[in-house]
């Protein structure tokens, strides 16, 4: 899966704090901004991962499942 995100870097006193607003929840932060970078990606990728995961217990065995791209 491919997306485009948001990233809000911040500098603290020894670290970069980071946050994604179009994730709720979805935060990072590292000693470079590159570690920041990578710690807010794992954390969309888990968050999007477990809604998906939450959401596909509730549906119905004759639902439609397809992949939707937006660019």
């Amino acid at each position: 899966m491919s997306a485009r995100f948001t990233a809000i870097y911040e500098k603290g006193e020894q670290f970069y704090i980071c946050y994604c607003p179009e994730v709720p929840g979805a935060n990072g932060q590292g000693e470079t901004i590159d570690e920041c970078r990578e710690s807010l990606k794992e954390a969309i990728k888990l968050i999007l991962q477990d809604r998906l995961e939450d959401a596909l217990k509730g549906k119905p065995d004759d639902a439609i499942l397809e992949s939707v791209i937006v660019e």
